[in-house]
């Protein structure tokens, strides 16, 4: 059974009956298009807190709601954005209930963050929000998303890695503005051998390690994976005289666990030091991931280093290796002659100029 509209005056009314109980209220409308939304809306609601659902929370108490069942089991980054997001970016959309969010409220809303920020960040946003959203449905507060909107296409920047070349001396300038086994300069090498995020670097452990088979197993991380990952000679090397039974790797001088970001200002002044991009803790995890892919180790087996549920998201860290590229077009140069040009200005030689073997003509004796 469903409900029934009639008129009281120039008013439409609903009424619907659900488990036993009688519902009948006003519309408010005095056009039937209208109030067969308000009367279908109510219905529909009404049928979901008869199969157990709970109330419909306007956005702001939705966000309240997610930050006090999630904040023991999330981390801090996670809950930071949730939280910033509810305190700062709900614009008009704060004191509408979740069920009657449209797709139009919420593009005017993205439109307003956009007037700030960046599309990459407006996203971000909206992943947020869609988040929150599918939460609620978990939670059957609501049936479906009532909102259907697409991220926005975002350009693509160059991502920097620590160059080869130049990596022994990157190290060096950390080591001299961080102090040769200060916690910068070991978390730094835990993040470029081993890939570990920084904010694994403040809970790693001595007795995670396994001197014996030289391997090291993350006893905290953004997965809960506890998956052994192999440790570098150099890295063992480094560690060694470090050595301790038990404890933090990383910690403070009074052996208290580091606050997240504590490598960026030395590692961006290490950049500066050896004229190299902008390369971040993240990017350190990049540069591991993007050298053992290049090294010949499957994408498979780089997904199992970095602990990554899908092998998606380890693609999307590795950089292109240009090397290769750059010698196939050297091949395609001199396959098709246009090498020709830069042998004539430099006085060599090129493949195609040197005499052809018998060999290479098809003949032999």
């Amino acid at each position: 059974m469903s409900y029934q509209l009639f008129r009281v005056g120039k008013v439409w009314h609903y009424r619907f009956q659900i488990d036993g109980a009688r519902v009948q209220k006003s519309t408010r409308e005095t056009i039937k298009r209208e109030a067969d939304l308000v009367a279908s809306k109510a219905y529909e609601r009404a049928k979901l807190w008869s199969r157990g659902g709970e109330s419909v929370p306007t956005l702001r108490e939705l966000v309240s709601l997610w930050l006090g069942t999630h904040q023991p089991t999330v981390s801090a980054a996670h809950f930071k954005v949730v939280e910033t997001f509810g305190r700062l970016h709900l614009y008009d959309l704060a004191d509408v209930e979740i069920c009657d969010l449209t797709t139009e409220m919420v593009e005017r809303s993205r439109l307003l963050y956009l007037e700030t920020h960046a599309p990459a960040s407006a996203n971000q946003w909206l992943n947020v929000l869609r988040l929150l959203c599918r939460w609620a449905i978990r939670r059957k507060m609501i049936p479906s998303l009532p909102w259907s909107v697409k991220l926005l296409k975002v350009q693509k920047r160059p991502r920097a890695i620590l160059p080869v070349p130049v990596a022994t001396k990157w190290l060096a300038a950390v080591d001299e503005c961080a102090g040769v086994c200060g916690p910068v300069a070991i978390a730094v090498r835990l993040m470029l051998g081993i890939g570990l995020r920084e904010v694994e670097t403040t809970t790693a452990r001595w007795e995670w390690m396994d001197w014996d088979r030289r391997t090291y197993t993350p006893g905290i991380t953004k997965g809960r994976e506890a998956d052994p990952v192999p440790v570098p000679d150099w890295l063992c090397a480094y560690l060694l005289p470090l050595r301790q039974v038990s404890g933090l790797i990383v910690h403070r001088p009074d052996g208290t666990a580091c606050a997240p970001g504590f490598t960026r200002k030395i590692m961006l002044a290490a950049n500066a030091t050896c004229g190299i991009g902008h390369v971040t803790a993240h990017r350190l995890r990049g540069t591991f991931a993007t050298l053992l892919s290049e090294q010949g180790a499957p994408i498979h087996m780089v997904k199992q280093a970095l602990r990554h549920k899908n092998i998606t998201t380890t693609m999307a860290y590795l950089e292109m290796n240009m090397d290769l590229v750059s010698r196939a077009q050297q091949r395609i140069a001199t396959i098709t002659g246009l090498d020709a040009e830069t042998a004539k200005h430099s006085g060599e030689k090129t493949a195609s100029d040197m005499p052809k073997t018998r060999m290479e003509y098809g003949r032999s004796d």
